[in-house]
């Protein structure tokens, strides 16, 4: 990587180098019995240069001809992308506790034993399809630069996904569990998907209108897209963000917080430092309703005339940073989610969500299947719906909340609760 640096700066460059290694053992059954093991093994650099305020760009996978490597980036100057921001130095960073030594005792064994032992204690509670995956990970990055950034972590992840198939269908309820290492799936766990599985079996019928719905933590990442779009820089700068202006306003309801939180290192996944050497830090993006901050990467942020956040992160390898908020935390209620169900009287809880890219996505607009769409009648669960879809806006969905969830769970959209939402459109073929 050294190397790197010194040929760029020889041929005039600022620069900035990537490097990323991994690996990963995942184990996963399907209807109960296994189906596969698999090991992974991926590593990547990629090299950014600044020259005469140009922005040039190149990756590998299999590092040969280091001089070839920033030959290419320099042809990538021919693109012409401005590059008028600066490298930065970061250091004295506060330290993580981002790894796990116990997850190198995870062994596929273990894994196929865990999977194996979920499956019979399920189906000693109801009779069903059931799919599991266990994944244990290992990641390190070191990021350094012309600047005199030299930065450097490893993470450890383990995670597990249980699917309860509905029959004659693909529809599924689920759920994750995740950690640094190993997390025995317990009765809570279990219960939680068996117990809405099992009353859920039922094919109900129901008519169209706006009813209450619960978007499970599985499920939120539907309106968080939409949020997180809007509360981007890059957004921001191309003129089509609805929160432009409204910093300061209250744009949802009060019972809705949501921080930006990468250096909370209880969970998987906390960075000190984004993927282009800023550091991170914790800050609201939704203060009980009121809107508070954009986020930005450093390209974004010199565009707008402003600071990056540390938030300038890679799809992979493979691809330059842009803004992206890999830290979402959504701050619970005082509600169960037997509390939430009890206040429906007809209403639908959002097991999963089809075509969650319909619509138009930066300005907040939603259209989902449902799948399954859970039905709730006089606070207790029925049975399910059949071709049911949801559609509105998150600038009126988030302001009809009724209750959240007393417990946060990882997944997909964040670290999140389940949220009740009020008058939510539905309809049902």
């Amino acid at each position: 990587m050294e190397e790197l640096l010194q040929i760029a700066q020889k041929k005039g460059c600022k620069a900035e180098v990537f490097f990323s290694e991994g690996y990963s053992d995942i184990v996963s059954f399907e209807d109960s019995k296994l189906k596969n093991i698999d090991s992974k093994i991926l590593s990547g650099i990629s090299l950014r240069i600044i020259k005469d305020n140009k922005l040039g760009f190149a990756y590998t996978r299999n590092l040969l001809n280091k001089e070839e490597l920033v030959n290419n980036a320099l042809k990538s100057l021919k693109g012409g992308v401005d590059g008028f921001f600066e490298f930065p130095l970061t250091q004295n960073l506060k330290n993580l506790d981002t790894y796990s030594p116990d997850i190198e005792d995870i062994s596929n064994n273990l894994l196929v034993e865990e999977c194996k032992r979920l499956c019979d204690t399920i189906l000693q509670k109801i009779s069903c399809q059931i799919n599991v995956t266990a994944q244990k990970t290992v990641n390190s990055l070191r990021l350094i630069n012309t600047s005199g950034t030299e930065l450097s972590v490893i993470s450890s992840s383990y995670a597990l996904t249980t699917e309860l198939v509905y029959p004659y269908s693909s529809a599924s309820l689920y759920r994750v569990i995740a950690g640094k290492s190993f997390i025995k799936a317990g009765d809570e766990y279990i219960n939680f998907l068996t117990e809405n599985y099992g009353h859920s079996l039922k094919e109900v019928k129901a008519n169209s209108g706006r009813m209450k719905v619960i978007f499970l933590p599985e499920t939120l990442y539907v309106l968080m897209w939409r949020l997180q779009t809007a509360a981007s820089s890059n957004s921001l700068y191309q003129n089509i963000s609805p929160l432009a202006g409204r910093i300061g306003e209250k744009v949802f309801d009060e019972k809705f917080t949501v921080f930006n939180d990468p250096l909370n290192d209880s969970i998987p996944g906390a960075r000190a430092f984004d993927d282009e050497g800023v550091q991170c830090r914790q800050f609201p993006i939704v203060e009980k309703g009121i809107f508070r901050n954009f986020y930005y990467d450093l390209y974004f942020a010199e565009r707008l005339k402003t600071d990056s956040t540390g938030n300038g992160f890679r799809a992979s390898v493979s691809s330059k940073p842009s803004p992206a908020l890999r830290h979402i935390y959504i701050v619970p209620g005082d509600k169960s989610f037997s509390d939430l169900i009890q206040s429906i009287d007809k209403g639908i809880i959002v097991g999963g969500a089809l075509g969650a890219h319909s619509g138009n996505i930066p300005n907040g607009d939603f259209s989902i299947g449902i799948s399954p769409a859970i039905y709730v009648e006089n606070g207790n669960v029925v049975g399910h719906i059949k071709d049911a879809m949801a559609a509105g806006n998150i600038y009126e969905t988030l302001t009809n909340i009724i209750d959240v969830e007393n417990k946060t769970y990882i997944s997909h959209g964040g670290n999140c609760p389940s949220i009740l939402f009020n008058e939510v459109n539905v309809i049902i073929k």
